[in-house]
């Protein structure tokens, strides 16, 4: 009986060395994590907003700034071609894959989007509040994660500490005999 509670201690250690492990890397790996989507989160706040302000009545308003082969004929144009271009260093300055993918999409619905004569800024906005629901989405997750790895290894060290005391009253048995 003794070498079996004492087999079963040994796994359990090995096992409580699993999981802190894994735990550890994966509370390392949610913290940086988090942190990352915190920074994207507000980088898209600031866009959204320099996209509201700069937008704001930029279809009624004319720009006198026309050059040679230039596209920026309105004060419109020159608002799109802000934004993706926010959206852009902000996607170099945080290293952000997510934010290049939006400053892509971004120029594309303008590109194509007035040439079809939607509001190509009602689709930016729409784009920029999915990609928000989708970071917070992630997050969500991430914690759930963190959760489920904090419990295992909650119930782990409950077993660790089973079996030691097993441990210590079989050996104490053993002693007295």
């Amino acid at each position: 009986e003794l070498q079996q509670t004492t087999k079963a201690l040994s796994d359990g250690k090995l096992a409580l060395e699993t999981v802190n492990g894994d735990c550890m890397t994966t509370a390392a790996d949610h913290e940086q994590t988090t942190e990352a989507r915190k920074e994207e989160l507000q980088v898209i706040a600031e866009a959204k907003k320099a996209l509201m302000e700069s937008t704001s009545g930029a279809a009624q308003q004319a720009y006198a700034f026309i050059q040679g082969s230039s596209s920026l004929h309105t004060y419109a144009d020159l608002a799109k071609a802000e934004v993706v271009t926010l959206v852009r260093s902000l996607a170099k300055e945080h290293h952000s894959a997510a934010l290049r993918q939006l400053a892509s999409r971004i120029a594309a619905v303008q590109r194509f989007g007035a040439s079809a004569g939607e509001d190509p800024f009602a689709k930016v906005k729409s784009m920029i509040s999915d990609m928000i629901a989708r970071l917070q989405a992630e997050a969500g997750a991430d914690a759930t994660e963190k959760a489920f790895c904090d419990e295992q290894l909650e119930k782990t060290q409950a077993k660790k500490g089973e079996l030691e005391h097993d441990v210590a009253k079989l050996t104490s048995k053993i002693d007295q005999a």
